[in-house]
């Protein structure tokens, strides 16, 4: 396993001789700044904005710089081995590409571009049911990659069911069904600039590929487009669904079911009693509540209420391997990570998301042998330090 992620820096040098350079910056922290000039304000503050004052946000940031990593010497981290499984998904390193929807407005190659850069590394790519792109044209791309889906809820029971089947029969293994969105949050930066793709046909791949979503129109959406958005946005929006409804999505999805968005050990444990495989400690990003607690400050009381009845995974803030190594260290079983690879995607399309995704998995994979871990089972509260 010695450099098989490390070891696309030397590649990086190589290439140098030749003149040939990365296609966006190798730290993800400055692909923001980049992709500000790239993307026009609309589209840009979309992926980069968050909720209210953007407190949220920074906290994600901020609480990864309160942990440092204390490295050990001569553990003999020559070779290092960063594979795990995931509800049952074989993964080469424990890392999926968080669930982003409306991607055609970074990039013409929107969802396949980046569903073809992760399955050409191995990574599960979460799909959005806010795509740009149909389900069935997504898991054309991922090929023989693994591939979850990411459940925006639909009031409407039968449209709902429909989605779930669709996702099922195209290969997508594992369910993670976002809690934390049934209403936009105030997004001062959307706002501003009166963006909001969805209202322009954008990001609505799924429902107008839809058969029985198509049922409820008079007017198919090519015919009448303003009233099939309409119907889809009020049909996904608006409303909070309750505990009591989970056993509908269990009735139609024989696989593992994740819940994405838990912030506190009371809803952890519920998610266990309503016999959940999986939750996401998850703020969306900092783009739903404002003022909101960091996700990784959250994470190792609800690790140690519900870490050994179900997995535990985290996003909200992942930029660099450092980052992944802390919350794995703390008790998450694998990191889902969003902006940075979106920002790649922008800047070249597949490649971009390609290359993003190797730069920080070997970030990933030198920070753990150069603090002295061969596995990631050596990643414990004891490889940290609060500060």
């Amino acid at each position: 396993m010695t450099e098989r992620f490390g070891g696309y820096q030397n590649e990086i040098y190589l290439q140098g001789l030749g003149g040939t350079f990365p296609p966006c910056s190798t730290d993800a922290t400055k692909l923001e700044e980049s992709a500000r000039e790239i993307l026009e304000p609309g589209p840009f503050w979309y992926v980069a904005g968050a909720a209210g004052s953007g407190a949220t946000a920074r906290a994600n940031r901020e609480a990864f710089d309160r942990w440092r990593l204390v490295p050990r010497m001569l553990t003999g981290a020559t070779e290092r081995d960063l594979s795990t499984t995931v509800l049952g998904t074989p993964m080469p390193a424990p890392v999926l590409l968080a669930p982003v929807g409306v991607q055609s407005i970074v990039h013409e190659g929107a969802e396949p571009a980046a569903a073809r850069a992760a399955a050409s590394i191995g990574l599960p790519y979460v799909m959005s049911t806010a795509s740009s792109t149909s389900i069935e044209d997504v898991a054309e791309a991922s090929g023989e990659g693994p591939r979850w889906f990411q459940l925006y809820w639909p009031t409407d029971n039968d449209v709902c069911a429909s989605i779930l089947a669709r996702a099922k029969a195209a290969g997508f293994t594992t369910l993670v069904v976002t809690l934390d969105t049934w209403t936009l949050a105030w997004r001062p930066n959307d706002l501003d600039h009166a963006y909001l793709p969805f209202i322009k046909g954008e990001g609505l791949g799924v429902p107008l590929s839809d058969p029985v979503f198509r049922g409820l129109l008079e007017k198919t959406p090519e015919e009448d487009a303003p009233t099939a958005i309409l119907r889809w946005i009020s049909m996904i929006t608006g409303t909070d669904s309750t505990w009591d409804r989970l056993p509908f999505l269990r009735e139609h999805w024989d696989g593992p079911i994740v819940l994405k968005g838990i912030q506190h050990a009371d809803d952890a444990r519920r998610a266990v009693e309503a016999g959940m495989d999986g939750i996401v400690v998850s703020n969306h990003g900092g783009r739903q509540v404002d003022g909101a607690v960091a996700s990784l400050d959250v994470l190792p009381e609800i690790v140690a209420a519900v870490g050994d009845r179900l997995e535990v995974l985290f996003d909200s803030g992942i930029r660099t391997g450092a980052d992944i190594a802390k919350a794995l260290a703390l008790g998450a079983k694998a990191v889902l990570v969003g902006r940075p690879w979106v920002y790649g995607l922008a800047h070249a399309g597949e490649d971009g998301v390609r290359h993003v995704l190797r730069s920080l998995l070997a970030d990933l994979d030198l920070t753990m042998g150069l603090s002295g871990h061969r596995t990631l089972a050596d990643l414990t509260p004891a490889s940290l330090r609060h500060s």
